[in-house]
């Protein structure tokens, strides 16, 4: 796994949890999900590029 694709990964989860937050701070579900759903997905990412980088060494 590359640094960048480590740093695109964080920068996604971070965008997530902020949403979430904001989602939830202003009684948006919609946004709430969103964020969430972003923030899953961002580290489901970074899960499997360690299996990756596992597998290569």
């Amino acid at each position: 796994m590359g640094i960048g694709d480590k740093m695109k990964n964080a920068a996604e989860e971070a965008k997530g949890k902020a949403k979430a937050k904001t989602g939830d701070a202003t009684d948006n579900r919609d946004l709430q999900a969103e964020g969430e759903t972003e923030e899953s997905v961002a580290a489901l990412k970074q899960a499997g590029e360690k299996a990756k980088d596992a597998f290569k060494k």
